[in-house]
């Protein structure tokens, strides 16, 4: 079976897919939910026009297909005292990608970690109380992992949202 088959691996799987599509209803849950992850089933039964049994049941579904993967609060970092943001790119020993991910993991302030292709082998986006904070996250945290060869920082100087 060539990579353009329309045939499937694993029933109700298509070729190249990791889990199975969603549909409207789908989407509307998740934004919904990105929106406000505290509102009750009701309220969000009534905001995409579905029964609450309907919402439950699809909730339930996207939940155990690990599509919604948890709950959390979203929070201005500067207002929670982490008032610099940056973004540290690395460059590291390509046959030590995971023992290197694994102990940047533990490197305080780190928020998000992506292995990426392309000039460099990864992004941190890091968020410190301040500019030394920072200073001390990539010269003795990062640079302190064996494997990491060398690092970029670039300074956010303000964020914005998406629009989905």
């Amino acid at each position: 079976m060539d990579h353009l088959s329309s045939e499937t691996l694993l029933p109700g799987r298509p070729v190249g897919r990791s889990a199975p599509a969603l549909d409207d209803v789908d989407w509307a849950i998740l934004r919904e939910l990105a929106a406000d992850g505290r509102m009750s089933v009701r309220t969000l039964a009534e905001r995409i026009r579905v029964s609450r049994t309907n919402a439950y049941a699809r909730l339930e579904r996207l939940m155990a297909d690990g599509v919604i993967t948890g709950f959390t609060a979203r929070f201005d970092p500067a207002r929670a005292g982490l008032g610099t943001t940056a973004y540290v790119l690395l460059n590291i020993e390509q046959t030590a990608w995971r023992t290197v991910s694994d102990q940047l993991r533990e490197v305080p302030y780190v928020q998000h970690m992506a292995l990426v292709g392309g000039d460099v082998d990864i992004m941190m986006l890091v968020r410190t109380p301040d500019n030394a904070t920072l200073r001390d996250v990539v010269i003795a945290g990062v640079h302190a992992v064996p494997g990491v060869r060398s690092t970029r920082t670039w300074l956010v100087f303000e964020e914005l949202a998406g629009r989905h």
